[in-house]
């Protein structure tokens, strides 16, 4: 019986290892989103609608756009993310507007729930937020 395993076994696992390894990894986020609205400090605001913002996630970069009717859509945010569990860390690595958030992690806790995307967190300053980003089917860039 020795002989089997010591014979077999490594095989086996080769093999194991191949087929756990082939599964590859779904990223829930990547794709193109686009913000519904959000929760500041508790009080509810829509959407705005002048325009769009969107929000794209590669693999594990983002980058964000304001969308107006008429124009080229403008990057406003950019940075990296990474997902661990139920949470999300976003580090801006650009900023259209002068930002203190450069090069800082914001913790999120995200769910997924048909095609809508919640973000829910503390800011630095101790705002509490939550985020809603509806999936989009076509990117518009």
């Amino acid at each position: 019986m020795s002989n089997f395993f010591s014979k077999w076994l490594p095989g086996w696992l080769i093999v194991f290892g191949f087929i756990i390894t082939s599964f590859s990894y779904s990223n829930p986020l990547k794709g193109s989103w686009e913000y519904c609205g959000d929760e500041f400090n508790g009080k509810v605001e829509g959407a705005p609608t002048d325009y769009s913002l969107q929000r794209i996630y590669s693999s594990k970069k983002y980058e964000s756009f304001l969308l107006e009717k008429g124009e080229k859509p403008r990057k406003y945010e950019a940075g990296d993310y990474s997902l661990s569990a139920d949470t999300c860390i976003e580090t801006q690595t650009f900023s259209e507007q002068e930002s203190k958030l450069i090069g800082v992690g914001l913790r999120y806790i995200y769910s997924i729930r048909n095609d809508t995307l919640t973000l829910s967190g503390t800011l630095p300053n101790g705002n509490k937020i939550k985020e809603y980003w509806k999936r989009r089917v076509k990117s518009d860039r």
